[in-house]
């Protein structure tokens, strides 16, 4: 198992997020990584510790990634935003956030968080507009497919094995 760095920027540049995760392997899903509780965040706002352990899959093309968290956490927490740019080397991840999140609590069903947040951001930032046609079918994708909880689906069962290893 490796250190990964984990970098999530807003899109003018602004540190959203960077920790130190541990790189759990890949599937057809992504490359998980894994992060314990007490793991120190830095963020432009100053940062925090991690409150519980979650994974963190992150999909090799597509403009979105998945937290998957032990109690009390959210069970699905997911970020619309650019695709992952891996370090040649593989020890960083960068990922442009673009404000849009769909999250499902425990036994409740999703919604999507920071619409508000997105509206802003597109005219302050001038987002273009594949980038906001890419971040709303993203987000339309992934509240469909959070919802659906099919036995077979990333967001039902597949993260689970991966999750129990941290």
């Amino acid at each position: 198992m490796t250190d990964i760095t984990v970098e999530f920027r807003k899109y003018d540049g602004r540190l959203s997020a960077r920790w130190t995760a541990t790189r759990l392997g890949a599937d057809a899903h992504g490359t998980w990584l894994a992060t314990a509780e007490g793991i120190r965040v830095e963020s432009a706002d100053g940062g925090w510790n991690t409150r519980f352990p979650y994974v963190l899959c992150v999909p090799q093309h597509a403009w979105w990634t998945a937290t998957f968290c032990r109690p009390p956490g959210p069970e699905v927490y997911c970020d619309v935003s650019t695709p992952a740019q891996w370090a040649a080397d593989g020890t960083e991840v960068r990922i442009v956030d673009l404000d849009l999140d769909v999250v499902r609590l425990p036994g409740v069903d999703p919604h999507i968080e920071d619409e508000d947040e997105f509206a802003v951001h597109q005219e302050h930032f001038g987002y273009p507009e594949h980038v906001v046609a890419e971040a709303r079918s993203s987000c339309s994708w992934l509240y469909e497919a959070v919802r659906r909880q099919s036995p077979a689906e990333l967001f039902s069962s597949a993260y689970l094995p991966w999750l129990a290893r941290v």
